[in-house]
């Protein structure tokens, strides 16, 4: 079984990388397991925090390394919060802080105004100075909505609508959120080249 460590602490995403990898031949190894502290995130794209996140935890464990970077683009604030999502209302604010923000800015916009996607971008390193890190980008389109619904997920999943679903990601089960999420649908491609991966003995 290959190990790999996993560049990040938040539980919320440990338990969704687990649930779609789990079906791989892989040991996957939150990176606080390694008292592995997390690198500060200066990058000024979702692909800069991964890579700097991965090269972080695959120096430090002397493993391969995962890390993600993803949050939420508002159309109509111009992309905001984008990768400053996790932090929109302060360092040290929590989803519910973040949400409240996010509704205040968008007061009195119309939801056929109010596009959004939620973006990941999934770094994979065979080694901490490797030159070519693997990356895999994917996008979840919906609305914001006008209120909270559903106790699901994390994050701002309460407040994104999905139209094709007639429900916000905060309602969907676990398992039909990772099938159809940025995150999952960024992990399936990843799915797709882990056996050519490890046939390289990484």
């Amino acid at each position: 079984m290959s190990k790999i460590v996993l560049a990040s602490n938040n539980l919320h995403k440990i338990k969704e990388f687990e649930a779609i990898l789990g079906r791989e031949n892989i040991e996957l190894i939150p990176q606080s397991q390694l008292e592995i502290p997390e690198v500060p995130e200066t990058g000024l794209t979702f692909v800069e925090n991964s890579i700097l996140k991965a090269r972080n935890a695959s120096l430090l464990a002397n493993l391969p390394a995962i890390a993600d970077d993803s949050g939420i683009e508002v159309d109509a604030l111009s992309g905001r919060p984008g990768i400053y999502s996790a932090r929109y209302a302060g360092e040290e604010c929590d989803d519910e802080a973040n949400n409240k923000l996010l509704l205040k800015e968008l007061k009195g916009v119309p939801l056929e105004k109010r596009t959004a996607r939620y973006r990941c971008s999934i770094v994979f390193l065979r080694k901490y100075d490797y030159p070519t890190p693997k990356i895999f980008d994917a996008t979840w389109e919906g609305f914001i909505g006008t209120e909270e619904v559903g106790k699901n997920g994390f994050g701002y999943d309460p407040l994104f609508y999905l139209p094709e679903f007639q429900c916000t990601a905060a309602e969907l089960p676990e398992n039909q959120k990772n099938s159809v999420s940025h995150r999952g649908k960024a992990l399936e491609a990843f799915q797709m080249e882990i056996k050519a991966l490890f046939a390289k003995k990484i």
